[in-house]
Order: C-alpha cells, then structure tokens, then sequence
C-alpha cells in the first residue's frame, strides 16, 4: 500500500466508477474485501462500504448526464499561505476529492459512461473535440455500428 496520498484526478474516478462492471454484473465494492482490496491498490482507507457503493452509484447517474444526490460525505479541507487543499484518506473521499477537482478544471464532463447498453464503462474523453461516445471503438463502437447496421438493413427488407 503507498503511504503518499492518492493522486487525484480521472484515473482514480473512472477507476472508482467501474467497480461496477454492468457487463459482467460484478461489484467489486459488494463485500467489504472488495472495498480493502480496491482502497489498498489506491493508497487510501477502505471506509464505509455502503457509503462507498452509494457515492459511487450517484457519482456514474451524474457523469452519465442525471442529477442524482450525493450521499453525506465531508471532505478535509488543508489550508496554507495562499493556498487550500483537499484531503482524501478514504476511498469515497478519493473518488469525490477526484470529481470536485476536475468539476473545478471544468473536466469532469470528460467523465463518461460507455454508450454501449450491455457496457457502460467508464472512461475519460480525452479526444480533442471531447466526443467519444465508447470505452473501445474497436469493442463497443463496432458493436454499436454494426447494430445500427443490422436494423437499417433490417428496414430496408421490410
């Protein structure tokens, strides 16, 4: 376990965002071991499980374009001539401290869910434009793609 303090910003939200993986159903924040190994690999306390699940939950409605309240979290607030700091030492506090920064950086929009129904994996936009729609172009786009595909051709015959 690193003894430095997280590295806050969208690897460690998108990180905290697919602990939930839709596609194969699995929760890695589903058993408090889950939460140990997943805080453990990113050098902060484990926390409250259900407080992590719920802030998670609300944290992929709100990068997925929802209003969704956010659970009841405080962050630590460090200050020092000409400057103020967030203190995360839990993993929730992780993953919001994350989503503020990048709120502040006017990236947090950046954060999206992958448009595929059967994934939506979080992922960090980091295209110019800002338009990525797919975690993978060459898994889910081309799985979108050739969907759409299918139903035009589908129509056509019809």
């Amino acid at each position: 376990m690193r003894t430095n303090a997280p590295e806050l910003g969208p690897g460690l939200l998108v990180d905290f965002l697919n602990t939930l993986d839709v596609e194969d159903d699995a929760d890695q924040l589903a058993d408090d071991a889950g939460l140990r190994r997943w805080a453990g690999d990113h050098g902060v306390a484990p926390g409250e499980r259900v407080r992590a699940q719920e802030l998670r939950d609300a944290l992929r409605e709100i990068v997925d374009g929802a209003e969704a309240p956010l659970p009841e979290l405080s962050l630590p607030v460090s200050s020092g001539p000409g400057a103020v700091g967030l203190t995360a030492r839990t993993a929730a506090e992780a993953a919001l401290a994350s989503a503020v920064v990048l709120q502040i950086q006017g990236k947090l929009a950046r954060v999206r869910l992958c448009g595929g129904e059967d994934c939506r994996w979080a992922f960090y936009d980091e295209s110019r434009n800002g338009s990525r729609q797919w975690c993978s172009m060459g898994v889910c786009g081309n799985r979108q793609k050739a969907r759409t595909y299918r139903a035009k051709s589908q129509a056509l015959e019809a």
